[in-house]
Parts: C-alpha cells; sequence; structure tokens
C-alpha cells in the first residue's frame, strides 16, 4: 500500500545526515503513514471478524484445501526472497555461518542431551539432562553469530567506513539506539492521532486479510499434526479467524503499523524443535519497556536502497 505514488518519500527525507529525525515535519512524514495503515487495517479486521464469527470460512472449508493452500503460502512467502536476499547480502559470511550452525543444531545435536544443575525438592542439588540443541537451535545460531560479529566488531577486522561491504555487520553500528529509547512507555489507542482510512488501503489490506486466512488454515493443520492433535474442527477454525480479525482490530488501534495472525515460520520452529508449548509473555511486555526491545532492534541492519536498484552512496541514507 505505501508503495504508491501518493506515499513515495519526499526527496529531503532520504539523506539521514540532512534529517532532524526529532522535527516536527519529519514526525508527521511517517506519522500519517501510519495513520493511513491504522484505518485499513481496523476495516479489514472488521471484515475478517464477520467471516470468522459468522461461520462463514467454515463454510467455505469445503473450497479450501491442500491445492489452495500451498500455491497461497508460497505467493506469500515469495516476496520475502528479496528482503531476506538483501540481509544476508549484509555479509553473506555471518549470514552462512547462521544458518550452518542452525542446520547443525536443529538436525545433527538435537539428540545430544546437555547435563544442567537442577534443584529439586527430593534430590536437592543435581544434574539433569536436557535437549539443549534441540529446544533453541534458531537462538543459539543467533547468539554465536552475534558474538562472532562482535568479536570482529572490537577487533576491527570488519570495515568502519559506512560504504564498505560488511559494515552493517558490525554490532555497533545502532549503539544509538539504545540511548534515545526511554525505559518506559505506555502506548494507547489513537497514539499517533486519528486513522485514515481511503478505498486503495482499505482493498490493499483485505486481500492481504484473505490471503493470510487461507493461510492460517493451513498452519491450523499443520500445527495440529506436528503435536499429534485430531484436525481442528470447523468451530474451532471459524474462531481462530475471528481472533486473529479480533487481534487486527487491536493492533490498528493502537496503531502497530501490521496486523496479527498465524505465523508459518512458528509453526516450521515447532517442527524442529518438539516444543509442544511456548509462551510469549516476554513479547506481551516489550511495548512498555522500549529499552529492552531496542537491545534487539540495535542489532538489525538494513541497507537501503533506492528504486532503480542501486546502492546508495552512504550507509548514512534512509528511507521512510
Amino acid at each position: 500500500m505505501l508503495s504508491l505514488p501518493t506515499w513515495t518519500c519526499p526527496t529531503w527525507t532520504l539523506n539521514a545526515s540532512q534529517v532532524n529525525t526529532s522535527s516536527p515535519e519529519f514526525t508527521e512524514e511517517w506519522q500519517k503513514r501510519i495513520r493511513e495503515l491504522q484505518g485499513a487495517v481496523m476495516v479489514a479486521s472488521c471484515v475478517q471478524m464477520l467471516v470468522g464469527f459468522s461461520g462463514l470460512i467454515g463454510f467455505l472449508m469445503r473450497f479450501i484445501g491442500p491445492l489452495t493452500i500451498a500455491p497461497t503460502i508460497s505467493l506469500v512467502a515469495l516476496p520475502l526472497f528479496d528482503s531476506a536476499g538483501d540481509d544476508a547480502g549484509i555479509h553473506w559470511g555471518i549470514a552462512a555461518a547462521t544458518i550452518f550452525l542452525i542446520v547443525l543444531f536443529s538436525q545433527y545435536l538435537k539428540n545430544i542431551a546437555v547435563p544442567v544443575p537442577v534443584y529439586g525438592r527430593e534430590k536437592k542439588c543435581h544434574t539433569s539432562k536436557f535437549y539443549l540443541f534441540q529446544v533453541f537451535p534458531v537462538l543459539l545460531g543467533l547468539c554465536i553469530s552475534w558474538l562472532l560479529c562482535f568479536v570482529l566488531t572490537i577487533t576491527e577486522a570488519l570495515p568502519s567506513a559506512p560504504t564498505a561491504y560488511g559494515y552493517l555487520a558490525r554490532t555497533d553500528t545502532k549503539g544509538n539506539v539504545l540511548s534515545q529509547a526511554p525505559w518506559f512507555r505506555f502506548p494507547y489507542p489513537g497514539q499517533w492521532g486519528l486513522p485514515t482510512v481511503s478505498l486503495a488501503g482499505v482493498f490493499g489490506i483485505i486481500a492481504g486479510v484473505i490471503s493470510s486466512m487461507v493461510e492460517s488454515i493451513g498452519d491450523y493443520y499443520a500445527c495440529a499434526r506436528l503435536v499429534g492433535a485430531p484436525p481442528p474442527p470447523k468451530h474451532a477454525i471459524n474462531r481462530g479467524i475471528g481472533i486473529e480479525g479480533l487481534g487486527c482490530l487491536l493492533a490498528g488501534a493502537w496503531g502497530t503499523g501490521n496486523g496479527t495472525t498465524s505465523y508459518s515460520e512458528n509453526v516450521g520452529a515447532l517442527g524442529i524443535t518438539k516444543v509442544r508449548f511456548c509462551t510469549s509473555s516476554c513479547a506481551q511486555y516489550l511495548p512498555f519497556w522500549p529499552r529492552e526491545g531496542a537491545v534487539g532492534v540495535s542489532q538489525l541492519s538494513l541497507w537501503p536502497w533506492d528504486s532503480s536498484g542501486e546502492r546508495p552512496p552512504s550507509a548514512t541514507d534512509t528511507r521512510m
């Protein structure tokens, strides 16, 4: 939606060295885009809730099968290849090392138990076997890769010139995010202003909602099979789609800039780790502690590109 000519970023925002990000003009430029997303997501979420809670999605299940779900998920994932390639292209060596570690932990070391100290009421202090590599293959791979980048940064093995290849693999490129983020912040509905609604935005988000509902149905069945549960009945799928719509409505009201849905990557992680119970409690509290969220954001490195696909002359250039 934001790729439409109406929302093209002004030329004066393309160079971070010439932009005061705290100025009212710059703030209004990005907030009006968030408000447009808010309105479109909220209207589209009402359509999703209607489809779910009315039982319509259960009726349409007779037309939604593997031949419908598989192409839909593939089409949803195909646009992500560009982003994955751009991010991995920041430093292909680090990206390859991360992939290698995740595959190593999840496929070859998953049956190796690691002794960990445990305290129990009966046995007191003792050691217990824990399948660390099976439960945390992705997290371990990311942490080890980050430590590698940290070592390469402090030893100046990675280039310090912003225009050099591999600069964004440094761990200090976004260190100012931590100093600028407040310790506490209370998000609330309409925090970016009154949401705006446009016909083009609503229809664009509705198209995404339709593909999201089809993908979610596939996720429900895949998740049930992975955990050994029976296939979900139609009334459960109706509730799931309706609750996803309710989540999108709340996300739009709070102005997160996105909706909520089941995530195929999480289902894949379920298959890799074999963990049948997990919690996202920490993620629910991150909006209240921006400083904690900034710890992760400070490690994200995104290289901007212009509309012609060419790399800009400076890594400090930004796009809204």
